[in-house]
């Protein structure tokens, strides 16, 4: 795995963050940015396959990033993998862009969870089919399946915001997520 210093040098550093520039790794950028902890992005070239060698997949063992470790811990540092885990970790390392009441977190945790799950992957799937399926075979049925729950979930996302600004009420890792 190639490694690329971002903003400090190894010595400094707090996070490593296993990135390429996809909506999953722009989500714990934006989340590393916002609450302004220092981290080195180290690039996993999906295209080139940096997401399948095996010291990746000792820190990410689905084999996707993004990926962080925290080296900023008692004790060994900490792997963690999946966004909305990512994002979840570090807001409560932080203590920012979560609620600390039971019903706003519980809140923030539903539409982090609802990204991942629904926004996210119908979002892929549609771009796969439009951008990356080879030409041989028949994808209409699939390419109008994903689409249309891909429209489904913007609807659900246009009737949370409607008269509000931010998917909780307040700027929070859900809105990193979507």
């Amino acid at each position: 795995i190639s490694r690329l210093v971002g903003r400090l040098s190894a010595s400094c550093v707090m996070i490593d963050l296993y990135y390429w520039p996809t909506p999953n790794g722009w989500k714990v950028s934006i989340m590393l940015e916002e609450c302004g902890l220092e981290y080195r992005v180290i690039p996993i070239n999906i295209g080139q396959g940096d997401q399948f060698n095996p010291e990746f997949l000792a820190i990410s063992p689905n084999n996707r990033m993004p990926a962080i470790i925290d080296h900023d811990v008692e004790g060994q540092p900490i792997a963690i993998f999946e966004s909305g885990a990512i994002l979840t970790y570090l807001a409560e390392k932080t203590g920012r862009f979560m609620p600390q009441d039971l019903r706003g977190r519980k809140m923030v945790m539903e539409w982090v969870f609802w990204q991942v799950g629904n926004l996210g992957p119908m979002a892929g799937q549609v771009s796969h089919f439009i951008n990356y399926a080879p030409d041989e075979g028949d994808h209409d049925y699939a390419l109008r399946r994903y689409s249309r729950e891909y429209d489904r979930c913007l609807g659900v996302l246009d009737r949370q915001l409607a008269g509000r600004e931010f998917i909780c009420g307040d700027y929070s890792i859900a809105d990193m997520a979507s």
